[in-house]
């Protein structure tokens, strides 16, 4: 008999990755990073900020389908140095992808999305409360 590691938390941890990853609800997309995001809720729009420092506005998917958002593009970056004697160049290369579930109240025909400074931000509006309707009752003669 061997003996081995107890690890409580190994199968959460794994399950965690995969959601990271993209593998959720059966399908095969993955990603090499994801970016970190800030999500919060104001009284009118819901908002999520995602950290994408050199992605071009062009790069990035924004696509919402069945209460899902999704986010996903790709980050291409090179530096190059040059001094006496040697030439460095460094490439950078990884796609990413987030979703996210939205409730009933986001109105997916008004989401905006802008980038600005490595910033990724998109609001999602709120539907407009559906009010109770009041129903006049009418004496017939």
């Amino acid at each position: 008999m061997a003996i081995t590691r107890y690890e409580p938390w190994g199968l959460l941890n794994q399950l965690q990755r995969e959601l990271e990853r993209g593998v959720a609800e059966g399908s095969t997309a993955t990603a090499e990073w994801a970016p970190a995001v800030d999500i919060k809720e104001e009284a009118g729009k819901f908002v999520i900020h995602a950290d994408i420092p050199g992605v071009k506005p062009e790069e990035i998917d924004i696509s919402m389908e069945d209460g899902v958002l999704t986010i996903k593009g790709e980050k291409k970056s090179e530096s190059k140095t040059e001094k006496e004697g040697y030439k460095r160049v460094e490439r950078t290369y990884g796609s990413f992808y987030r979703r996210f579930s939205l409730p009933d109240t986001a109105n997916a025909d008004a989401i905006s999305a802008s980038s600005k400074h490595g910033v990724l931000e998109v609001v999602i509006p709120k539907r407009e409360a559906v009010l109770p309707k009041k129903i006049n009752v009418s004496t017939i003669e």
